[in-house]
């Protein structure tokens, strides 16, 4: 390799163009099968100026020489002469070369093109005929580097059916078989990186990022595949730039402002190395805030650009590093494999070998990875004109190479990497993640942070095995908008990409337990938020209980007008021989004390948490005690009206209402709303339930009635009753005052009426517990106002006045009053 041009061992002598000057047009060897080559060696191309009037026009190389680039030329032609060396592969047959530069140029490349599928072109000829290099057009092509030339060279060749292997071109565009079948690589396609690459921005978090590309076929195809990606991982893009190096430089002026100015602290490169040179250089003259850079391969592992420090700390991925055997046993005069025991002396590689130390531009290969994929390129040509001409013991160099072949081509390296295409003539995917970091002298270099390789699962292709060197210290940030805790919910901007959002808090009722919620959602209709409405809490369940304050103060009357009954009973019992007790007719006053003593104590049962059975036995055993009640009240008042009638001369109406119809009478009245709750309770009876509507944060568990008409019915008929009674009482309010109980009777049935008249909108209108609260209230309101009126004088007579509890005292009032 040190030679400009090598000798071949069993060729032809070497024609050669070369000059012992890095000046390269052409360089060419004999042989069985010719493999051309197209490579980039110069950066520019120009017009002879001589033949300007004349035609065909000259076109010429000019500007610098791409080092890397006759790196890669020198490869291919070092792959060669080692394959024609080996008596493994193609024995007895001779590789030859025709290798050209492009000088980056599609019109230079396309020239070639013609003249390595022709021999002859009678388009672009010229004085320097191509026509001694020999008149067979050769069997494949390996070049260029590329993607715009490899685009218009693919089309042609594809035409004339020879095969083209590019080590470099990685547009996603050139996997499409129908309009480049006969295109092949040994690079993976960019759809690979860019996917790679959304990963890679996806897996440290950054969501708001800018994108620079070339505009160019590589950049344009690469940074559309990339944008794909990106979109798919949630990843939003605040700029996309493109710029290419012929470009005016007010454009490139634009572009650096636009990544000054930019908010997003990442920076996605999917540029070729020479316009992210002229962009490094001008952004250099202001340089920015620090950025993280994320590279693309063409860039990211060259040499060149580790002078700008202000790309330190940049990542991306590249093609994996590599060695081959025999260059490296050459440059270093040692043995990969150890030969320690051989002839010639040759010394075992200990590692300490380092190409840096060769410090030959054009043979550079300490970072051996696209020269690699030239030398694969060489292989994978060479082992599919084996496959075609070969079989187990020789070769014949007459059978015709199809391009079918390169397509079955499926072996490893000495190197240890596998060689083969898929349906689209793409390699297996497979990159080393690059990281800039500084060594201990203070200079930048690359280091291999981690892998992707896309021929494993799903989610397992993306692995790290070091820790990056960030810029700045630590991994940056870099979002539109910070993330929107639990509790809250993204809205996006209007106007803005989806990653710039407002955090809204979640409505009433709603949260969101994630970071970064689209939506909030609702709590169960058991739960509720809590404060932070990050969790849903079971709500609390509301009822009247019994350690209730408002149910103790009530439990207590209840108690104390079920003990003032009882005691009543008890002074009505001691002195049951009393004239006031005889005379106002004790059977039907000790049932009422009875019934008074279920009303107060059927206010118990409203109390507690409501079950299927106590709904149903509040409701029926109030309307039953009640009517018990008012029922034994209408019967001492037509009590009181046929006494009175009775000590007029000449009547007998005592007779029609003695005590075997007034017991009746109560039964009667009692039997109905017996019936009337029966009813109810067959048909649809009350029954516990969650109401979730009249309080959003709690729940009220109350006694639904089930058949409104029936508990409208049972109070109805206790209403009825009660009217009936006020009626009759009313019209014995003028009756003789020692016998006169319809007036107390009276008063009792106002307050009943007043009681229950302003229970209904009370009952109503009342929220959660307080309903059951009004309804005790009401029960023992109406209680205590008749056992207050009706038995309270009597009481009073009874202990404190007894001298007034004589038969003469009452009998005296009597006839008081009748004359």
């Amino acid at each position: 390799m040190a030679g400009i041009c090598p000798a071949a061992s069993k060729a032809n002598p070497v024609s050669c163009r070369l000059g012992a000057e890095p000046q390269m047009s052409g360089l060419s060897m004999n042989g069985d099968f010719i493999i051309g080559g197209i490579f980039s060696i110069h950066n520019y191309m120009r017009l002879d100026q001589n033949t300007y009037n004349t035609r065909p026009l000259q076109l010429q190389c000019s500007g610098s020489m791409d080092s890397r680039e006759l790196r890669f030329a020198r490869a291919m032609e070092f792959a060669i002469h080692e394959i024609n060396n080996r008596t493994d592969l193609l024995p007895g047959i001779t590789l030859g070369y025709e290798i050209h530069d492009s000088c980056a140029a599609v019109a230079m490349a396309i020239k070639v093109v013609f003249q390595l599928a022709n021999s002859v072109d009678p388009v672009f000829n010229d004085s320097d005929s191509c026509s001694k290099y020999g008149a067979a057009a050769v069997t494949a092509v390996i070049g260029e580097s590329g993607s715009t030339p490899s685009i218009s060279m693919a089309r042609i060749l594809g035409l004339f059916g020879i095969p083209q292997v590019s080590p470099y071109a990685t547009c996603a565009c050139l996997s499409d078989k129908r309009q480049y079948p006969a295109f092949f690589r040994t690079i993976p396609s960019d759809h690979h990186q860019a996917a790679a690459l959304a990963r890679l921005v996806k897996h440290f978090g950054w969501t708001w990022i800018g994108a620079v590309r070339s505009d160019s076929d590589y950049g344009n195809n690469g940074m559309a595949s990339f944008l794909k990606a990106a979109q798919e991982e949630g990843i939003c893009v605040e700029y996309s730039e493109a710029y290419y190096r012929t470009q005016p430089r007010s454009k490139l002026e634009r572009v650096a402002n636009v990544i000054r100015r930019s908010t997003a602290r990442v920076i996605v490169a999917f540029l070729a190395s020479g316009d992210m040179r002229i962009l490094l250089e001008e952004l250099l003259r202001d340089p920015p805030r620090p950025l993280q850079w994320i590279g693309s391969e063409t860039w990211i592992t060259d040499p060149e650009f580790l002078r700008f420090n202000m790309c330190s700390g940049a990542v991306g991925f590249g093609v994996p590093r590599s060695v081959i055997p025999e260059l490296w046993e050459r440059s270093f005069s040692c043995s990969l494999k150890g030969k320690t025991g051989s002839s010639d002396g040759t010394r075992e590689c200990d590692g300490s070998e380092h190409m840096h130390a060769l410090q030959i531009p054009y043979t550079d290969t300490s970072q051996l990875r696209i020269t690699n994929m030239v030398y694969k390129a060489t292989y994978a040509i060479a082992h599919a004109i084996h496959g075609a001409i070969c079989n187990d013991t020789q070769c014949d160099k007459t059978t015709k190479f199809i391009l079918d072949q390169l397509k079955r081509v499926n072996f490893t390296m000495k190197n240890g990497f596998q060689v083969s295409f898929d349906s689209r003539g793409d390699p297996v995917a497979v990159y080393e993640l690059i990281n800039w970091q500084f060594k201990k002298d203070g200079a930048l270099d690359f280091m291999t942070v981690g892998q992707y390789d896309s021929s494993k699962h799903r989610g397992q292709e993306f692995s790290m095995s070091r820790a990056i060197n960030w810029v700045g210290g630590q991994v940056p940030a870099s979002v539109c908008s910070e993330s929107c805790l639990p509790g809250t919910r993204k809205a996006v901007q209007k106007g803005k990409p989806i990653c710039c959002y407002d955090c809204i808090p979640c409505a009433e009722g709603e949260i969101s337990n994630l970071t970064d919620s689209l939506d909030c959602v609702y709590c169960p209709p058991e739960s509720w938020p809590n404060e932070r409405r990050d969790t849903c809490l079971p709500k609390p369940v509301e009822f009247l209980s019994w350690d209730d304050t408002l149910s103790i103060i009530l439990t207590a009357f209840s108690v104390a007008g079920a003990f003032m009954a009882v005691s009543v009973a008890a002074i009505f019992y001691k002195n049951r021989t009393s004239p006031i007790v005889r005379a106002n007719n004790s059977e039907l006053s000790f049932l009422l004390l009875f019934s008074l003593t279920l009303c107060f104590l059927c206010s118990l049962t409203f109390i507690g948490r409501p079950s299927e059975w106590s709904c149903m036995l509040r409701h029926t055993a109030f309307g039953i005690t009640f009517v018990l009640c008012i029922s034994c009240v209408l019967g001492k008042t037509i009590v009181v009206l046929m006494a009175f009638r009775a000590t007029l001369p000449g009547s007998n109406v005592m007779k029609w209402f003695g005590p075997p119809q007034q017991r009746l009478s109560v039964l009667a009245f009692t039997l109905i709303q017996v019936l009337i709750c029966i009813l109810w309770l067959t048909i649809s009876p009350p029954f516990p339930f969650k109401n979730f509507k009249h309080y959003k944060e709690r729940i009220i568990l109350e006694c639904r009635l089930g058949s409104a008409i029936g508990f409208w019915a049972v109070l109805g008929y206790i209403g009825l009753l009660a009217f009936l009674c006020f009626i009759l009482a009313f019209l014995a309010r003028k009756l003789p005052d020692n016998f006169n109980e319809a007036k107390f009777i009276t008063f009792s049935m106002l307050i009943f009426c007043a009681v229950w008249i302003t229970f209904i909108p009370a009952y109503v209108s009342s929220p959660g517990k307080f309903t059951v609260a009004v309804e005790i209230f009401a029960i023992l309101a109406s209680s205590f106002g008749l056992i207050i009126c009706i038995f309270a004088p009597k009481c009073f007579i009874i202990v404190f006045r007894p001298d007034q509890n004589t038969k003469k005292h009452l009998m005296g009032k009597v006839q008081s009053k009748a004359l």
